[in-house]
């Protein structure tokens, strides 16, 4: 499988090639503790994160380099529940390291969209998504500024953890379900989301990031529910 390159002016293609590099060379590989079925690079003592913000000011906050809670429990709900993506355009809204991307494309989905602010995001999905046999379409930028892609499913893995984001996402999330898209949510269980809209699906006990090792929490799926008018 040949690697889908984002659409990035010259100047940043080699910030992106030299992101891909660190994270090849100092992000060991290993299969994700709640889902085993996919590997991804990430970060462990020795990885040199913090020298690399020192040497990067564009580097920003390594999110992608870790599990987080929302993103495992909706990548191990797809891959458990294929039909809920299987044959459908899937957007992975904020999606770090691309883990519930690769759950979409590993469940059949035809197409999935894998979109983040972060270069470095981009660099780690796209090896990520290489590692795993599969096929991300990489989009650097923020999507919730203008209308959505046109996709039949939007998924949203631990985007309520700041009030402004929060709402700014579930703005957009409204202008997909406007145009009949489906919103699979998830989250453990943080102060932001839109409670009063979610319907639950299911729970996974799963380590978020931050906990201590070995440790876990209920982390939660949810369908968004259109909202009263």
């Amino acid at each position: 499988m040949t690697e889908t390159l984002p659409s990035l002016p010259e100047h940043l293609m080699g910030r992106y090639r030299a992101a891909q590099d660190f994270i090849s060379a100092r992000l060991p590989i290993a299969a994700v503790a709640s889902i085993p079925e996919i590997r991804l690079h990430m970060a462990g003592p020795q990885s040199g994160l913090s020298r690399l913000a020192e040497k990067d000011p564009g580097f920003g906050s390594p999110y992608w380099a870790r599990c987080w809670g929302g993103g495992l429990a909706l990548g191990r709900y797809i891959l458990d529940n294929p039909e809920s993506v299987a044959g459908r355009r899937v957007l992975d809204l904020g999606a770090g390291s691309g883990i519930v991307g690769i759950a979409a494309a590993k469940a059949g989905a035809t197409d999935v969209i894998a979109a983040d602010i972060d270069l470095y995001a981009v660099a780690a999905m796209t090896l990520n998504a290489t590692i795993n046999g599969v096929t991300l379409l990489p989009r650097i930028e923020d999507l919730t500024e203008g209308e959505p892609p046109p996709v039949d499913i939007v998924c949203v893995g631990d985007l309520f953890y700041d009030p402004a984001l929060a709402a700014r996402v579930t703005a957009f999330l409204d202008r997909c379900m406007d145009r009949g898209m489906v919103v699979l949510i998830g989250d453990p269980w943080r102060a932001y989301l839109p409670s009063s809209r979610l319907k639950l699906l299911t729970e996974y006990p799963v380590s978020d990031f931050g906990d201590a090792i070995g440790g876990t929490r209920p982390s939660a799926v949810f369908a968004l529910k259109a909202a009263i008018r």
